[in-house]
């Protein structure tokens, strides 16, 4: 049987005639059409009720159509120098396109580039910007040829300021042309070019280009106390997404930055910059720094090193080291004046004690210790040791103190942080646990030391005995509110007695004022004033064999003065590395005009007066790391001071969200397997039974007031035992 006769078959059997067939499809129709209307109404109730379609909210959608927002961006801080010129500061900047579609206008008024105009705009842009005329021309004419919406003209199109963006639309203006436009960039502007780059750092966009980020240096580094917090506002928008008038409101106001003034001087700093360009291009070494501090206060005037970059030239800046904090060097024989306070402070020095330097040198168990001339200069007083810049000398001075000569090394700070706040600070290297290296390390070598720890040595020495920490934060000032966070002087230990600094500023000057044994005898000059210095010449580790380069002029060669010498203001410490040449008088030409200019200047507005009386709120450092920690202390106008050298803080003298003023001392416990004693000088009671408490150790006082003495020397280790402070009023 056929198919076709099947179907009519079941159609007869199941009386499916026409006429049945159409109620039934007409049932099923009307049923379909009353369900689909009360889905429908279902669901629109649904809506219309919930406000909510497949998870978007048609509120938020309606919103967005006739709401806008936009951020406001907050002002970065501006750096400035102690006396209120900018160093760096925010601007506005530019990059250039031209639009070449033709459907770009605004009514009958063409906003894209002509092709007869591209001559006239590219001879524009080569007038105003530097760029080839040629070249701009055929980026006008490739990008119409390719249909581009818009075409750029590379790096010269950008970083554009506002008077070249200015000049641009002047000479559009005045040629009554159009097309080219602009699109606005956050920036920062660095006046005054290369100025102590590799301490300042610099500052660019962020990758989504809302604000400006800090890359290195200080911008880097106080990142968190430059950036502000961006705003925002909401306005309602017409038809046609603009915004209508009257409408605006701010919803969240922006914070801007804080200002950070430095301890920089511009004048003096801008004309280290002069003087070091043209050591650095007469005598192509490796490297030149350069280290000017107020020896009364710790604040450096001035520092800079060679090579360096200019902070609005991006190509010229490569992973060169701020080489003040990161460089770990060996120092050579300006390390002789730590080593001859430390033997007056321990009474072993005399100074009319005379010993004669062999030819042979000084044998010293495995190693012979020579002196630079070889002993040609016969028998030297002590005295002469120093002046002479003798290594036997030295040595002798080093033998006589055993190992007390490398307890001074910890409490001059080397083999430590000075917790600068700088990126990447090194805490240098202590000598290897031999006697030959420990009794090298008397002349400078053998021992890995960076420029800000020398720095902090030598105000040991230039200011009686007290030692300072290196500072280059003046004050942070909130523009908003008028809060201003000044830095404190900083006391980080009492080394030697104030005889044994006077000393040695004594028997310094013979280096500059000794006809026969002075080693820089009439080099070092400060017309009206005496001065202290101390020369140096290292050998310089191969970096590849690890062997000491020689011969030539393959050393650090350097120099450190003290002025003037009575009391010293000031000290200056310079080093080259590696120059192609040398002559005695390289650095000198540095140190003699810069001294000179320091002096003119000092009674102008070098001295820093402001202060401030604000209370300051303690965070949270626990868990933090130390160099972080101890950097946001600093920041807020604290004293850190460091218990151990583990890389995370434990404890913390005073708890978080307690109140103090300024100035107060924060002890940082860190996660050390031992601590050593440290330095309390000055300490108040207060602070030394915080002390005890945080370590588990029983203190005992004599008298009251501020710590004059303790029984347990600083830097020594510390194992449980009590100690007892003594007080006085006088501190």
């Amino acid at each position: 049987m056929k198919l076709t006769d099947k179907f009519k078959q079941y159609l007869k059997k199941n009386n499916q005639t026409t006429m049945n067939n159409r109620k039934k499809v007409g049932i099923i129709l009307f049923a379909t059409s009353i369900g689909l209307f009360f889905l429908f109404v279902t669901r629109l109730s649904y809506i219309v009720i919930v406000g909510d379609v497949a998870g978007t909210s048609l509120a938020e959608k309606t919103k967005n159509l006739y709401q806008g927002s936009e951020v406001i961006q907050a002002k970065r801080g501006t750096i400035y120098d102690r006396n209120g010129i900018a160093i760096a500061e925010d601007v506005t900047s530019y990059s250039i396109y031209a639009v070449l579609n033709q459907n770009y206008v605004d009514g009958k008024k063409k906003l894209y580039a002509e092709e007869e105009n591209f001559s006239k705009l590219a001879k524009i842009l080569s007038d105003t910007l530097g760029i080839d005329e040629d070249s701009a021309q055929e980026s006008l004419e490739n990008g119409l040829s390719d249909q581009l919406w818009r075409v750029s003209f590379g790096s010269k199109g950008n970083n554009i300021t506002l008077e070249q963006k200015k000049a641009i639309e002047e000479a559009m203006e005045k040629e009554e042309i159009a097309g080219f436009h602009f699109d606005s960039h956050p920036a920062r502007l660095y006046p005054n070019g290369i100025f102590s780059s590799h301490f300042i750092g610099y500052a660019v966009a962020n990758d989504d280009d809302t604000g400006l980020e800090g890359k290195t240096g200080l911008e880097a580094a106080y990142n968190d106390v430059l950036s502000g917090t961006d705003g925002k506002i909401v306005y309602q928008k017409d038809n046609n997404q603009n915004p209508l008038p009257g409408t605006v409101v701010e919803s969240e106001e922006a914070v801007d930055g804080k200002d950070v003034y430095t301890t920089i001087d511009s004048r003096i700093q801008s004309y280290l910059e002069t003087l070091m360009d043209s050591v650095y291009e007469d005598n192509n070494p490796e490297n030149v720094t350069a280290n000017l501090m107020d020896a009364k206060t710790g604040q450096i005037i001035a520092m800079a090193q060679r090579p360096t970059y200019n902070p609005e030239d991006l190509d010229s800046i490569n992973d060169w080291q701020n080489l003040l904090v990161e460089d770990n060097y060996e120092p050579g024989s300006t390390m002789k004046i730590l080593t001859t306070a430390a033997a007056i402070d321990q009474g072993i020095f005399n100074e009319n004690e005379t010993f004669t330097p062999s030819s042979d040198g000084l044998k010293l168990y495995d190693a012979t210790i020579n002196d630079w001339d070889y002993g040609q200069k016969g028998t030297l007083t002590m005295r002469q040791a120093l002046s002479w810049s003798s290594n036997i000398g030295m040595v002798t001075l080093e033998q006589r103190m055993a190992d007390r000569w490398q307890q001074y090394l910890k409490q001059f700070g080397f083999g430590r942080s000075t917790y600068s706040g700088l990126p990447n600070e090194n805490t240098g290297i202590t000598p290897e646990d031999n006697p030959v290296s420990q009794a090298m390390t008397s002349f400078g070598q053998a021992i890995g030391v960076t420029n800000f720890q020398m720095m902090q040595a030598f105000t040991s020495v230039a200011n009686n005995g007290t030692m300072l920490k290196p500072q280059f934060i003046s004050k942070i000032v909130d523009t908003q509110t008028g809060d201003t966070t000044v830095t404190q002087t900083e006391e980080v230990g009492h080394p030697i007695t104030e005889n044994a600094a006077t000393k040695v500023r004594e028997y310094m000057r013979d280096v500059v004022e000794s006809e026969n044994y002075g080693s820089a005898y009439g080099v070092y000059e400060l017309p009206g004033y005496n001065i202290s210095a101390k020369t140096g010449t290292a050998q310089v580790a191969d970096p590849d064999t690890g062997k000491y380069l020689s011969g030539g002029s393959n050393y650090l060669y350097s120099v450190v003065l003290m002025f003037p010498s009575e009391e010293p203001e000031y000290i200056l410490y310079l080093t080259i590395k590696l120059p192609e040449k040398h002559e005695s008088t390289v650095l000198a030409e540095i140190a003699n005009p810069l001294m000179k200019r320091v002096m003119d200047l000092k009674n102008t507005s070098l001295e820093e007066t402001t202060t401030t009386s604000d209370t300051i709120t303690v965070n949270d450092y626990r868990n933090l790391d130390t160099e972080s920690a101890a950097t946001d202390v600093q920041k807020l106008g604290l004293i850190p001071v460091v218990i151990g050298d583990g890389d995370t803080v434990t404890a913390q003298s005073v708890d978080s969200g307690t109140t103090v003023m300024a100035g107060e001392r924060i002890l940082l416990i860190t996660d050390s397997d031992s601590y050593e004693m440290p330095d309390t000088t000055g300490w108040s009671k207060a602070d030394l039974i915080k002390f005890g408490s945080l370590l588990n150790i029983d203190v005992t006082f004599e008298g009251d007031g501020y710590c004059t003495a303790q029984s347990v020397e600083a830097y020594t280790e510390l194992s449980g035992q009590s100690i007892k402070f003594t007080l006085s009023e006088n501190e």
